[in-house]
């Protein structure tokens, strides 16, 4: 009878430790890309052993909150869609904005042309116009209203549109030209008005405009395409003096406006101009910012400093893309190899050199994005959403590559390893999350987590190396283990 007993007890006590232990397991699913041709692949088999990298979800450390992830409308893009045949403009759209795509909630479009659009123009072609009466949106009507309004119809959730100037139209500049000059003074009312007109007239085709940046790269870029130069003190000056109370008479006070909106290493300088006072950062809701200025290096120092200068306002990564490539046509491989090129690759001045070496496109991508959410930002768009096999249109041929590029002739899509890297962060990363914090024993690994708003928590990995790597992730008691392929991205959900 004791022996029965016994045996008894015994079984209870596995069956009681059994339970605790699937208690004390994390409930989660993996998703994956990687090198070897996984894309956001659903891994159910996790290892039973514990590898030698651990990560501790650390949900008591909050951070920023996030704005959202996505790409840019930019006439090119809507341009190409438009010569696709219907199953393949709709089967992008929703790859784009879907509940079962990418779901990007944070895009961007310009105002006026940009280099990639199909030629010059502006909305308010006649010179002289100070009341803006000949201001129309016409040259977006073909192309770049109806992909946002597609974009709108099958986006459960919605996103938000950041509009950008490359140039104020040439005939209130100083140099009558596209490409580099200033605003006249006597303009700068008429150019807050402008901003005001775009809103009132997207407004009418149900489009709402979330935000503004007042110019984009308003350092300039050797005057190749559309730009318009602005210092740090001028631009604050306009938002200050004209922008900001045109757009608060206007009672358009709730749309965002984002100064700077170019490269990190000068940073410091233009958040210093923009929020040096109460009456300077009154306007400002936040600074923009590129990636340029290097291939690898995030500036993790400049985006700390940006937040801590203002850490009540946004920090929006506005514009990335790999450049000076032509697109490799249905090649993952080349997305996953050292072998890209930037414009600093070849133009950098000798000193910038070692700040543009070869790198691996999907690499640069995961780990700005991640650098970036760790450091503050809030909110990362990518620039042209869809391009075409030479790395356009563009006017200027300043060819770049998408993470979608088409073939309109023989009316084909080809999505690069780029789309399901952005999906990583887009598709789970939701807005309203709340990046938190974590420890990691492995530093050849890449993390960043967020807790969103319906509780769940989102886990970021990028493996770099060419070995898988076995991972505890932990969260309180409870903790999984999880295999990451070589060469890979993970997202993990925890519901």
């Amino acid at each position: 009878m004791k022996t029965i007993k016994y045996c008894l007890l015994s079984i209870l006590s596995l069956v009681m430790l059994n339970c605790n232990e699937k208690q004390k397991s994390l409930e989660i699913a993996v998703f994956e890309t990687s090198a070897s041709g996984k894309k956001l692949k659903s891994i159910e088999e996790l290892p039973t052993e514990t590898g030698d990298a651990k990560i501790k979800l650390l949900p008591g450390q909050q951070f920023q909150t996030i704005t959202g992830f996505g790409g840019s409308f930019t006439e090119a893009s809507a341009y190409l869609l438009n010569q696709l045949s219907q199953e393949n403009r709709k089967k992008v759209i929703e790859a784009y904005f879907g509940s079962a795509g990418a779901r990007y909630s944070l895009t961007r479009t310009h105002m006026n042309s940009c280099d990639f659009s199909l030629s010059n123009y502006s909305y308010a072609s006649e010179a002289g116009d100070m009341e803006l009466t000949s201001f129309t949106i016409d040259e977006d009507r073909d192309d770049i209203i109806p992909m946002i309004k597609e974009a709108m119809a099958v986006s459960e959730d919605g996103f938000k549109i950041i509009a950008s100037p490359w140039t104020a139209p040439p005939w209130m500049k100083d140099n009558n030209d596209w490409r580099g000059g200033k605003l006249l003074p006597e303009y700068n009312d008429t150019w807050a008005l402008f901003f005001s007109k775009y809103v009132d007239a997207y407004k009418a085709e149900g489009i709402d405009i979330w935000g503004f940046t007042v110019e984009n790269e308003p350092l300039g870029n050797d005057n190749n395409w559309e730009s318009m130069h602005f210092t740090a003190e001028e631009m604050t000056q306009f938002v200050q003096n004209h922008l900001g109370p045109r757009l608060e008479a206007d009672g358009k006070g709730d749309i965002k406006i984002l100064g700077y909106d170019q490269n990190r290493e000068h940073l410091e300088h233009w958040v210093d101009q923009m929020y040096k006072d109460e009456a300077s950062s009154a306007y400002y809701d936040g600074t923009a910012i590129h990636w340029y200025a290097s291939t690898f290096e995030v500036f993790p120092k400049a985006l700390q400093y940006a937040h801590q200068k203002a850490p009540g306002k946004h920090l929006i990564q506005t514009e990335a893309c790999v450049d000076a490539e032509i697109p490799k046509w249905q090649d993952d491989k080349w997305y996953w190899s050292k072998e890209a090129t930037d414009w600093g690759w070849d133009w950098a001045p000798e000193k910038d050199k070692p700040l543009h070496p070869k790198y691996v496109p999907v690499y640069r991508y995961a780990r700005d994005i991640i650098g970036c959410l760790n450091n503050y930002v809030d909110g990362w768009v990518d620039w042209n959403m869809v391009l075409d096999r030479q790395g356009g249109p563009n006017w200027f041929k300043n060819w770049c590559v998408a993470p979608v590029i088409v073939d309109p002739d023989q009316d084909e899509v080809y999505f690069t390893p780029l789309y399901h890297t952005l999906a990583h962060f887009s598709k789970y990363i939701r807005p309203g999350a709340v990046r938190i914090g974590f420890e990691l024993s492995d530093d050849s690994l890449r993390v960043t987590a967020a807790k969103n708003p319906d509780g769940s928590i989102a886990v970021v990995i990028l493996n770099q190396n060419e070995d898988e790597k076995t991972i505890q992730l932990s969260l309180g008691e409870r903790s999984s283990n999880i295999l990451i392929s070589a060469q890979a991205i993970q997202t993990i959900m925890i519901n």
